[in-house]
């Protein structure tokens, strides 16, 4: 028989309900406490074991592999539920629970914590990133557990749900040092159900930029900081095409700019009529695949350092440069490995079509499974990516239910039945 034939039935107005009632929930990052409290009942019901594992966050804090993070905090909630039987085999499937801000109400034409359907679209803001991929998770688990598959896997399987995923992958971390780790992890992020082997990451960075002041009839005497912030700007810019230029990993250099820089805040002066003497400018920058976030933070220093050195005022008053926020590594399984072949092979038995095998550009809970879990992992989702952190930010539920069979049948193969 085929997974096909054997995938199980998923109850697809439970899938709608429970993506619909996360998205109602407005779990912006560092404010997770009442998403995980309803992740929790949600997998209690389902015949999980479940823990709420609460760890200190000042002692996450001072873990050496700590990612950073761009929001304050007072509680990481992890989620941990579990099925089947402990000690031997165990695979995982995990999922963010945190969200960006929705921005702009006004940017939205539906409300961005309401979860309206609109032509087999569900919207609100974590729809797509990644609640969606929740609920393809619990609907998964729910399959198994009537069809009565859940009580006679020969392994055990994981259920991680986490929170801070969107400043740096802390509650990852703490999952890990809480024991989530194990033989394969798949995290459910939107891919368009395609299978993501390797991604980029990324470190935050502010600029601090020195000028002279001067009135502004006497502009000639003062020296403006939004001058040299444009220079080390162009610098920044030249540094990103020597770096994305370097690239020859073929999942990498099919993005076209895995690597971007981007400078994304701006802010200084205090009157309009006075040359700056200060800018600050905050922004992103690139971590190539293979790298570690040390090794980025050493280039983008070395491309500021030259700059500075290469302009007259700058050399003698040099912009400083602090790392400032979230730090995501990068990482990668080989497209050979048994994760996301024995993955494609079941999501094209299922589905009737073999997801590619891809790189992407920006950083996430991945590279903490398979950095610091010693676990390899991939990513497999619904929705797409370019609708995240956007306005009216949507997911097709096809798409979400889809991925839910292919969960099923997936663990089905990789734990089997006693």
């Amino acid at each position: 028989m085929t997974e096909r034939s054997t995938a199980p039935v998923v109850d697809t107005q439970r899938l709608v309900d429970d993506l619909r009632a996360l998205v109602r929930i407005p779990s912006v990052t560092g404010s997770e406490d009442a998403v995980a409290a309803w992740a929790t009942d949600a997998l209690r019901e389902l015949g999980l074991a479940v823990e709420l594992v609460a760890p200190d966050t000042a002692s996450i804090r001072a873990d050496p592999d700590w990612p950073g993070q761009e929001m304050e905090r007072t509680s990481l909630p992890v989620v941990i539920g579990r099925a089947g039987k402990a000690g031997g085999r165990r695979v995982i499937l995990s999922g963010h629970l945190d969200v960006v801000p929705p921005g702009d109400p006004a940017t939205w034409t539906t409300d961005p914590w309401g979860g309206e359907i609109r032509e087999g679209q569900l919207y609100g803001r974590g729809a797509c990133d990644m609640k969606g991929g929740v609920a393809s998770i619990l609907a998964a688990v729910r399959a198994l557990g009537e069809c009565g598959a859940l009580g006679r896997l020969e392994g055990e399987l994981m259920v991680v749900l986490v929170p801070s995923e969107e400043d740096g992958g802390q509650g990852t971390l703490a999952a890990i040092r809480a024991g989530a780790t194990g033989d394969l992890a798949i995290i459910t992020e939107p891919s368009n159900l395609d299978v993501v082997v390797a991604h980029a990451g990324a470190i935050t960075f502010r600029l601090t930029v020195p000028g002279r002041a001067a009135h502004a009839s006497q502009r000639r005497v003062g020296v403006s900081a939004l001058d040299k912030l444009f220079a080390l700007a162009q610098a920044l810019q030249a540094d990103e095409t020597r770096r994305n230029a370097a690239e020859t990993d073929p999942l990498m250099t099919a993005l076209g700019l895995p690597y971007p820089t981007i400078i994304g805040i701006v802010n200084g002066g205090d009157w309009a009529s006075t040359v700056l003497d200060r800018v600050t400018a905050d922004g992103r920058y690139g971590v190539r695949l293979g790298q570690t976030t040390a090794e980025a933070e050493a280039e983008l220093r070395a491309a500021i350092e030259a700059a500075c050195a290469a302009d007259e005022f700058l050399r003698e008053h040099p912009a400083t440069l602090e790392i400032t926020g979230g730090r995501f590594g990068s990482a990668r399984v080989a497209s050979d490995h048994p994760l996301p072949i024995g993955l494609a092979d079941i999501a094209e038995a299922v589905t009737g079509r073999r997801p590619a095998l891809l790189g992407e550009p920006y950083g996430a809970d991945m590279q903490m499974f398979v950095n610091h879990g010693d676990t390899p992992c991939v990513m497999f989702g619904p929705g797409d990516v370019r609708v995240a952190h956007s306005a009216d930010e949507n997911v097709p539920l096809e798409e979400v239910e889809t991925c839910a069979r292919v969960l099923a049948a997936w663990i089905l193969r990789e734990l089997g039945q006693t």
